[in-house]
């Protein structure tokens, strides 16, 4: 096994990996770390687990996409296409109705004089 230490958000972090990932693994910590420069430059100022953890959510909301994507590719269906719509839920449709209305009250109410 491989012992690697890689540099993320001005941390070293040694990572044990297969033999011959060591490559591998220096692409994603990289990654990470681009995460990690890109949250500090938009200012955040939290501690080095709360940006990993940011970066970490980030990664793992698009590979979430990509798997909806690839499911959605693979079952014939165009890239970027909605996935089928569920069944229609008639008492979700009534409960939607109901706030709506409750919305539009509300909006109304700042409207008047």
């Amino acid at each position: 096994m491989a012992q690697v230490t890689v540099r993320i958000g001005g941390y070293s972090h040694p990572v044990s990996c297969q033999d011959g990932q060591e490559q591998h693994l220096q692409k994603m910590a990289a990654e990470v770390d681009r995460r990690v420069a890109a949250l500090k430059a938009m200012g955040l100022q939290l501690g080095e687990t709360r940006m990993l953890v940011l970066a970490a959510l980030q990664l793992a909301d698009e590979t979430y996409d990509m798997r909806d994507e690839l499911a959605a590719l693979r079952a014939g269906a165009p890239a970027g296409a909605p996935a089928p719509a569920a069944e229609p839920d008639p008492a979700l449709a009534v409960r939607l109705a109901a706030v709506a209305e409750r919305i539009e009250a509300i909006a109304g109410s700042l409207e008047a004089p």
